[in-house]
């Protein structure tokens, strides 16, 4: 369903993503029914009809005569024929799985003629989607080059006094050249909104003794990439912004290394944790013993300035489905196929009383997120053309002006 922004404006449409992963459809108002009776399959996209005048107003409709000539199901229809053909249709089977939520008009109907239990199906489709194939890595390939391409666009015309809507519009609009769209609202933090995990505003300049944090990846056919980099507007960092800087990309790479195939999701988020509470102690930031830091379930002293997981699933969804988002739960086993992020992190908010940091450190925020591969022979990072070292980042920061 599209989302209304205001009176009747409605927010670009974005298909939903099991509907795209098992049909590649897009089009709004359309449902995509599966059914195996007696071991033969048979599938069905309702779709919206034809409408001349509609269409002169909001652009082309496939209609269900298209549908067959360029998608490969069984048989299509018009969705305002779905009430009575899945009436019908619905007397055959003895289960019945449908996702509960996205459409009530869809759910009403279903719910009118079938009064057994409704499975869900995304036990297994979750499971599916979780391994990815040969085509959707390829498509994961080209979202990260392009996104890796936007960051190095953002890196190189950053400047003292740049806005972070500069920087934002720069990345969309290197994305929009590349035929591709946001995967999520980009995040452009510097100074002190570097610190706020969600910070979405992107509205202020930022100093020339800053640095600005930014998160934002594109999506290709729907597959999402997921990259973010931090860096000193000036082009060169301080002492301690080098400090935080390197302490995170010395946990991101530990994590990357423990992302291998056969081992649980805690073990990137244990990789990561044990450098940052290790390093924080060496900083002076924390000033308790070890284990203190770390906590028996990785809810030590250390929490204080990461706070998330160290990283989670990628795919149709920026956030996508198999699970562990949590760092501190045991999560899925790592398997052949799988993307997953990686992102550790550090923010040393000034405005947090809640907090007690040598003033240097304080409003310094640094996350460093790759997109990696799990595979046999180890990860395969997507990500790895976008710079991330100190050296690389001073050689490209203003490089364009």
């Amino acid at each position: 369903l599209a989302s209304v922004r205001s009176n009747d404006t409605k927010y670009p449409y974005r298909a939903n993503s099991y509907v795209i992963y098992l049909s590649n459809w897009i089009e709004q108002k359309s449902v995509l029914s599966i059914s195996n009776s007696d071991g033969v399959r048979e599938t069905t996209l309702y779709v919206k009809p034809r409408e001349t005048q509609k269409e002169i107003w909001e652009g082309r409709i496939i209609g269900p005569e298209g549908v067959l000539s360029n998608w490969p199901v069984d048989s299509s229809n018009s969705i305002l024929d779905f009430e009575n053909s899945i009436k019908s249709r619905l007397s055959k089977y003895s289960n019945l799985y449908l996702i509960i939520g996205i459409d009530p008009d869809i759910d009403n109907i279903i719910q009118k003629y079938w009064h057994k239990e409704i499975l869900d199906p995304r036990v297994h489709l979750d499971e599916m989607r979780s391994i990815k194939s040969d085509s959707e890595i390829d498509l994961m390939k080209i979202a990260c080059s392009i996104s890796s391409d936007a960051h190095i666009k953002a890196m190189a015309i950053s400047r003292p006094g740049i806005g972070e809507w500069e920087i934002q519009a720069s990345i969309e609009g290197h994305f929009t050249m590349c035929r591709s769209t946001n995967s999520y609202n980009p995040i452009v933090g510097g100074g002190d909104n570097s610190t706020i995990l969600h910070y979405s505003t992107n509205s202020e300049t930022i100093g020339g003794d800053e640095m600005v944090l930014v998160d934002a990846g594109c999506e290709v056919n729907g597959y999402a990439s997921d990259i973010t980099r931090t860096w000193p507007v000036s082009g060169k960092f301080t002492q301690p912004q080098r400090d935080i800087y390197e302490l995170v990309l010395k946990a991101e790479l530990a994590a990357i290394d423990a992302c291998q195939a056969g081992s649980p999701w805690i073990n990137m988020h244990k990789a990561s944790s044990e450098v940052l509470a290790r390093g924080l102690i060496d900083l002076g930031i924390l000033n308790c013993s070890y284990e203190e830091a770390l906590g028996k379930n990785f809810d030590g002293e250390y929490r204080k300035f990461f706070m998330h997981g160290t990283g989670h699933m990628l795919g149709l969804d920026v956030h996508d489905v198999g699970g562990g988002r949590q760092g501190d739960k045991p999560g899925p086993e790592l398997s052949p196929g799988m993307v997953v992020t990686v992102e550790p992190g550090l923010y040393f908010a000034s405005w947090r009383n809640d907090i007690s940091v040598p003033k240097k450190y304080s409003g310094i925020g640094v996350r460093i997120e790759d997109d990696v591969l799990i595979t046999e022979d180890g990860p395969v990072v997507l990500t790895d053309m976008c710079p991330k070292t100190i050296d690389e980042i001073e050689s490209i920061v203003g490089s364009a002006l």
